[in-house]
């Protein structure tokens, strides 16, 4: 086996932290950094070329790449900076009418959630929320709460496929083959999953799935995307309407010709992701599988160290972990507020005093608290026993 030492040299990453935190950004290998560079400085040897005569072919080949790493018809992918713009792109598009409902988790991502009571608080329709129990004992516990909140009146759900703040696979295969049956159409929030898990999103057969392509399979910042099934192409428009809107192109989905260019940005992160995809096939023998194995191997092991520390029970099954968990803490301050900007004084010591990167946050409300570690490649079990001291001092 690779030492996590040699693998770990693929990284920019500060040598005094032990980052424990993937999750939130990912971390981006040297060799695809270097790639970007590569492609911002033929960008700006000749910005009009690239732009305007080069930039189509370039994401179609992208979408070659990325479209065989996730199971899906490459014309069937649109390009965004992120999964959070790929939910408002969607349920902007989305037909809501007084008395739809929209159906959401209490797991799911707060800014999506946001977005969910933006897009039906305009249309006078409702968000309804399906209380996954937690700790979660068993897929089926997922798939009734959710079931029990679905009747004639809802139009969507949105749901994660890995959950930001309880860190859970989630069942989403059984769930939307179950909502399909029901005329329901699913939107899963995958931001997590590219890298993390296997995906087939042609055998998935959800109607819209988007994913990060900067966390897990740690392309640049600024990279994802948006799988939307064909039949619904038609009525899902990107989240800035620009040139394609009154495109006359024939030979082109529209879909295309409007998440091709939704005005001038920086379009490397995108471009770099075959290159971080091929990094990751021919880094260990085993290549992706591997990578996903060693990664979750690692995270349920550093979830057992941390739940003997605390004297804590596992918070889900086995089978629903993939690189990250979720491990209770003693409650925090009372008057706790849930932001996504605010860090509690816990996370602040074990950075500031430890030198340890791992969020520390409120969920679902004040003043329950919960700590969520990630597994990439370039950490070890040392780092996670480390953690365990650190937080045995701090607590």
């Amino acid at each position: 086996m690779i030492a996590t030492q040699q693998l770990a040299a693929h990284w920019t990453l500060s040598p005094d932290i032990r980052f424990l935190n993937h999750g939130s950004f990912g971390a981006c290998p040297r060799v695809v950094l270097e790639a970007q560079a590569e492609l911002r400085a033929r960008l700006e040897a000749e910005p009009v070329r690239f732009m305007a005569r080069e930039l189509e072919g370039r994401l179609d080949a992208v979408r070659e790449a990325l479209g065989s790493f996730l199971g899906c018809r490459p014309r069937d992918l649109g390009f965004v900076p992120n999964a959070t713009t790929a939910v408002n792109a969607v349920l902007r598009s989305f037909a809501f009418e007084p008395g739809d409902e929209l159906v959401v988790t209490n797991h799911g991502y707060n800014a999506c959630s946001n977005a969910a009571r933006f897009v039906t608080e305009r249309a006078g329709a409702k968000v309804v929320v399906a209380d996954v129990p937690f700790p979660i004992r068993s897929e089926d516990e997922v798939v009734e709460a959710v079931l029990a909140k679905v009747n004639d009146r809802t139009r969507l759900l949105l749901i994660d496929h890995v959950t930001s703040p309880t860190a859970a696979v989630l069942p989403v295969e059984r769930i939307v083959r179950e909502l399909r049956e029901r005329g329901v159409e699913t939107l899963i929030d995958g931001a997590h999953a590219p890298g993390m898990l296997a995906l087939d999103l042609d055998a998935l057969g959800a109607g819209y799935y988007t994913g990060n392509c900067h966390k897990w399979s740690c392309a640049p910042k600024g990279a994802a995307f948006l799988h939307v099934r064909e039949d619904l192409q038609e009525s899902v428009r990107p989240a800035v309407i620009s040139h394609g809107a009154n495109s006359p192109r024939q030979g082109r989905s529209r879909f295309l010709v409007e998440f091709d260019w939704e005005g001038t940005d920086d379009p490397t992160p995108v471009l770099a992701v075959p290159v971080a995809l091929e990094f990751f096939e021919k880094l260990l023998p085993g290549g992706w599988d591997e990578v996903r194995t060693r990664n979750r191997e690692l995270a349920l092991e550093a979830r057992r160290i941390l739940s003997a520390t605390l004297g804590t029970e596992l918070q889900t099954p086995d089978t629903m972990i993939g690189s990250l968990a979720t491990v209770p803490l003693p409650d925090g301050a009372s008057d706790g507020r849930r932001d996504a900007f605010t860090v509690d004084p816990l996370q602040a010591v074990l950075y500031d005093v430890h030198r340890i990167e791992v969020p520390v946050f409120i969920w679902p409300e004040a003043p329950r608290r919960w700590l969520r570690i990630s597994a990439q490649l370039y950490n070890s079990e040392a780092d996670y026993v480390a953690l365990a001291e650190a937080l045995q001092q701090a607590l």
